[in-house]
């Protein structure tokens, strides 16, 4: 009965103190950007480290020994499966080497990209990850911890800047939670979250102390102004953090902007270049067709020049034989050719001397020294 009483004073603890660290970190995100010296801040991992390492089961050796645990290793294996995860980059980083500086490299990583509530609500929903890491009564098993990661959805609205190379990622250091703030019951008048509870209970505790019914009215009218004062004060606040989202956003959106005219203009050059490429593409094409057209032609009158220069060369060769021939026939041809020119002449000769035949008789008869027969 002890054990389980302690046990629920501890877990409203747990959540009480959680809570009002969410919420004095909200507050201080107002005035000044939450960093590694923001007392707040370190309140705050140091209770969520407490919370991600309560009664969390150790790794069991080969010689059945237990070695303790870091809620990194449950991280690791709870958000694994989270849609662009930075696990990874964790695991790379050089200057990070124990599990326990892995696990506060992560809380200062996932508080920057604003999906802290996102990761610890993924790994809750995986249950039987969760019973494997830890044990009963555990803050991770319970149903405050889906509470508490609902709170965490408040810490979105903060832009965190974290230097992931401080004192604060040293694994050696323990986290250690600072009651004091919480010790306070002072409400602070620059909160934008102040109870209004608190000014009832004292406006109704001053009325029943006095007995007189001015003293009851001036009361009653003095928790009126200062329930309106701490109203204005709230709103005074809300507006500012209004203010600070609107700038911020305002610059998101010029920021955007200016990339996107960038991206336009890188386009439009882009698409300028591939135009300019495919009129060069197309001037090339064209003058190859061209140089091709022309290669072929000289190909077709270079061929026509060797078969012209074949077929004379074969003509010269056959014509030799004959050349030499006549050539060596030619006197006979000629005085033949001659001869045949001069056939009157030989008719004339022939007629000579056939007359002359007839005339040699006579003159031999006429011979005195030859008889007749």
């Amino acid at each position: 009965g002890w054990g389980r009483s302690l046990l629920g004073v501890r877990l409203c603890v747990s959540s009480f103190t959680f809570r009002f660290s969410v919420k004095t970190l909200l507050d201080r995100s107002c005035f000044e950007t939450i960093d590694d010296s923001s007392p707040e801040f370190v309140n705050f991992v140091s209770i969520l480290e407490h919370i991600l390492s309560h009664r969390l089961k150790g790794q069991t050796t080969w010689f059945g020994y237990e070695s303790p645990r870091s809620f990194w290793d449950y991280i690791k294996a709870a958000c694994s499966k989270v849609a662009h995860n930075c696990i990874r980059s964790i695991e790379s980083m050089e200057n990070v080497r124990s599990s326990r500086a892995k696990g506060r490299a992560w809380i200062r990583v996932v508080l920057m990209e604003k999906r802290l509530s996102e990761y610890i609500s993924f790994a809750l929903r995986d249950f039987k990850t969760s019973r494997r890491f830890y044990e009963d009564g555990a803050i991770m098993l319970g149903e405050e911890a889906g509470l508490l990661a609902d709170t965490l959805i408040g810490l979105n609205t903060i832009d965190f800047s974290f230097c992931l190379k401080g004192e604060g990622l040293d694994g050696s250091c323990p986290a250690v939670i600072d009651y004091t703030p919480y010790l306070k019951f002072t409400q602070s008048a620059d909160s934008i979250s102040s109870d209004e509870e608190e000014m009832r209970t004292l406006g109704s505790s001053g009325s029943e102390s006095s007995s007189p019914d001015k003293t009851a009215t001036a009361a009653s009218i003095f928790t009126e102004q200062s329930n309106l004062v701490s109203k204005c004060k709230r709103f005074e606040q809300k507006y500012r953090m209004a203010l600070e989202q609107k700038g911020y956003l305002e610059e998101l959106v010029r920021l955007r902007e200016a990339q996107l005219s960038e991206a336009v203009s890188h386009n439009k050059a882009l698409q300028q270049s591939l135009a300019d490429a495919h009129l060069s593409h197309t001037v090339e094409k064209e003058q190859l067709e061209y140089i091709i057209l022309e290669l072929q032609d000289q190909l077709k009158s270079f061929q026509s020049l060797e078969q012209l220069s074949a077929d004379m060369s074969l003509s010269q060769t056959s014509l030799e034989p004959s050349h030499t021939l006549s050539k060596e026939e030619t006197p006979s041809l000629r005085g033949l050719c001659g001869s045949l020119t001069s056939v009157a002449s030989y008719k004339s000769l022939a007629s000579l001397k056939s007359s002359e035949c007839l005339a040699s008789p006579a003159t031999e008869i006429s011979s005195p020294g030859i008889t007749p027969s």
